[in-house]
């Protein structure tokens, strides 16, 4: 495939992925019994393998230094454990709110060092 149509395809998982995460984390704020419904426990391991694909696939087709996808790997590794805390693992709903607002910033760094193809979103 074209550099260019994978990239829009690993966008578009990225936004699915988002949302997807966004509408779980109000369910979880809610404290509603739809976020054990299967579609919200499949769901995402299908879209996020999805991205997953996406992003090797643009790996190995970025014609420059990646010395800054390690940057987005690491920050990938935090974002799953916040989002982990934040929708299963956290005990109290405050731990799970402040592990969901974590995971979201967690998400903004790594769009910033794919826009900014830097480890220090530019500022290095």
């Amino acid at each position: 495939m074209e550099y260019l149509a994978v990239k829009h395809l690993h966008m578009l998982f990225i936004a699915l992925s988002l949302g997807l995460f966004l509408l779980r984390g109000g369910l979880m704020l809610a404290e509603s019994a739809r976020l054990q419904q299967r579609f919200f426990r499949i769901a995402p391991h299908i879209i996020d393998t999805a991205l997953l694909i996406s992003a090797i696939s643009l790996a190995m087709m970025y014609p420059g230094p990646k010395a800054w996808l390690g940057a987005k790997v690491v920050g990938l590794l935090v974002y799953i454990v916040l989002g982990t805390i934040a929708l299963k693992r956290g005990k109290t709903k405050t731990i799970r709110t402040c592990a969901l607002i974590a995971s979201l910033l967690t998400f903004a760094y790594i769009i910033g060092v794919a826009f900014s193809k830097s480890a220090f979103l530019g500022f290095a």
